[in-house]
């Protein structure tokens, strides 16, 4: 068996993308032959997506498109196993693309969009970085005639497709920007589902200061507790981060518009992360080299 030197796993990687661990082998396996290691890989590309495909990618980025005219938007979260390969122009490119798809196809079903020739890019991307990368979910806002769409992404992880009922592009890309800072619970006190607001009655009952407090006197300081609760986690209620001398729907209604709705999207939520040793796994990939 001929000896691998530097110089072809330097020329394969240049050639493939991939990482130096990968060449190497792949150029063992042929004895050196770099065309036949290229070939190689690329019969062995989707068994080699797929098997990476049951790591966890929690990272990532969020991406959002909105129409010119701001009738609607699309929002993707875009995963990868490490914040490194977020930060990869390889891997910005593809979410670009893929937002771009969704954009086009006025869609949220992630399988259908990614069916086919994104589905093939994105395995092409797995196989060149190294890493798991997944389309995790998609929203597309239509917000109907006489609405408007904004968007604001932060840092790349925070995606916020706002609503508004009249407005400006302007003032909905404000509260997108307010939303994505602080996070409230729902657009609008109403929309606090009674589930929540039983719950939180419950807590409040079972403060120290409620305890034999006659009925009525506790009734009315929980409807109370209740009201600042609901302007605390309200989104149209909260003072506006750009002046907290007003309400987000004060600023809104000073631009012409009401606040009809928000969803925001971060990178993760909700993904449980296995804690992996990556110097461990460093040194066992070292040592089957």
């Amino acid at each position: 068996m001929a000896a691998i030197s530097a110089s072809q796993v330097k020329e394969l990687r240049e050639r493939t993308g991939l990482g130096m661990m990968e060449c190497k082998k792949a150029l063992t396996e042929t004895d050196g032959d770099i065309e036949v290691a290229i070939e190689n890989l690329r019969k062995n590309s989707g068994l080699k997506a797929a098997k990476k495909a049951d790591r966890t990618a929690a990272e990532g980025a969020v991406v959002t498109r909105v129409a010119d005219d701001g009738s609607y938007g699309v929002m993707v979260e875009i995963n990868s196993e490490t914040d490194f390969v977020a930060r990869d122009d390889n891997f910005t490119a593809f979410t670009s693309t893929i937002v771009d798809a969704f954009f086009a196809a006025k869609s949220e079903d992630v399988a259908a969009v990614m069916d086919g020739e994104l589905e093939t890019t994105r395995e092409r991307l797995v196989q060149k970085i190294g890493e798991n990368i997944s389309v995790r979910r998609a929203v597309v806002i239509d917000a109907g005639a006489g609405n408007t769409v904004g968007e604001y992404v932060h840092g790349g992880r925070i995606g916020v497709l706002t609503v508004l009922n009249g407005g400006t592009s302007e003032a909905a890309k404000d509260v997108a920007m307010h939303v994505a800072a602080i996070n409230p619970s729902v657009a609008r006190p109403d929309d606090m589902p009674q589930e929540e607001l039983d719950q939180e009655k419950a807590i409040i009952l079972a403060q120290p200061d409620m305890a034999g407090k006659p009925e009525n006197i506790a009734e009315k300081m929980v409807q109370g507790r209740l009201k600042k609760y609901l302007a605390e986690n309200s989104l149209t209620e909260q003072p506006f981060v750009k002046n907290p001398d007003q309400s987000v729907a004060e600023y809104v209604k000073a631009a012409g518009g009401e606040v009809t709705s928000f969803t925001r999207f971060e990178v993760g939520e909700g993904i449980e992360v296995e804690e992996v040793d990556f110097a461990k796994e460093v040194m066992e990939q070292a040592g089957r080299s």
